[in-house]
């Protein structure tokens, strides 16, 4: 109590420092602590679009689940887009803790995203017109998930960091499905060799996209630099998209496929990948929900919230009366 005391009657700039004090220290944040208005605003805006991209990310393989070409692959994809769905809801929560003393709930999140106020990330806006297609979200857009999210399982915020690890393990086995999909279409016939690698061409704009700009000066922001600051995450974009090439490129050309760049190469003495870069103004029109999919995909989430929200009104009045 003496403590707690103490601590109120520290200016702001001396909270600061003791904040930064615990987070170099590898202490863990909790909801309830003192944090400065940026870790907040930070983590609201990251967790946010993570939870509803896991929700929107569902969309592009929900249209495979009647269509999948076997009871097998069928059940696999069935249960993959309850887990992403079930991902979301998990980090709405954890999103809502952060929120709650702003007065605002995982309502306004799911409202910010149907009205445009919430972006969510550029791979989920594209089509998904094949089978080879549902099986390179599982292994490559899951796998650059992958990427993204250990790199931030000792996030310092620590609701967070526990989520992610559970949400990781899973995501783990979304990436073998998509890869023994992709496999089985590697091994298969022309046509289905053929469709693979119209799917790779289609998809490996929207991959590179995926990490985000090298830096805020590509798209006019980033908040690589805030994030590595607070410790929410150890990496940066490019850092992270190398690691993509170093573990998957390889592979890729190992299926007998090819990269849909002529400049794709591993430099030995600059010890990295050149490639060419994505179109970043694309990228911009993409996340302003002008893809190819954007407003189709919003708009059967509208429908959704609209048509369920009779389930909400009741399980708030069961709160009520609990």
């Amino acid at each position: 109590m003496a403590a707690m005391m103490t601590f109120t009657r520290l200016s702001d700039e001396e909270k600061y420092e003791r904040f930064m004090q615990r987070i170099e220290a590898g202490e863990k944040i909790e909801a309830d602590d003192w944090m400065p208005d940026e870790y907040r605003v930070t983590l609201i805006k990251l967790i946010a679009m993570h939870a509803v991209s896991e929700i929107m990310g569902a969309l592009p393989e929900k249209e495979w689940v009647p269509k999948a070409p076997s009871l097998r692959r069928k059940l696999g994809i069935m249960a993959k887009v309850q887990d992403e769905m079930g991902h979301g809801q998990l980090l709405l929560r954890v999103a809502e803790d952060l929120m709650a003393p702003l007065g605002k709930t995982r309502e306004d999140i799911i409202e910010d995203l149907l009205n445009e106020r919430l972006k969510f990330h550029n791979v989920f806006h594209m089509p998904a017109p094949t089978w080879a297609d549902a099986g390179l979200i599982g292994w490559l857009v899951d796998g650059a998930a992958i990427m993204t999210q250990t790199n931030m399982l000792d996030a310092s915020y620590g609701p967070y960091a526990r989520a992610l690890k559970r949400i990781c393990a899973e995501e783990v086995f979304h990436a073998q499905h998509g890869e023994s999909i992709i496999l089985a279409l590697a091994e298969g016939t022309k046509e289905q060799k053929e469709m693979l690698q119209e799917a790779l061409n289609r998809w490996w704009e929207a991959l590179l996209m995926f990490f985000g700009p090298p830096t805020a000066d590509t798209t006019g922001t980033s908040k690589q630099d805030i994030t590595i600051k607070y410790r929410i995450r150890t990496k940066t974009n490019e850092q992270l998209r190398q690691d993509f090439f170093t573990k998957y490129v390889p592979r890729i050309w190992a299926l007998g496929l090819e990269i849909p760049d002529e400049t794709m190469h591993f430099d030995k003495e600059k010890g990295q990948w050149i490639y060419r870069q994505p179109d970043w103004e694309r990228f911009k029109e993409i996340i302003r929900n002008n893809g190819p999919k954007s407003q189709e995909r919003l708009e059967l989430r509208r429908t959704a919230y609209k048509q369920n929200a009779w389930v909400r009104a009741a399980l708030s009045a069961v709160r009520t009366a609990g």
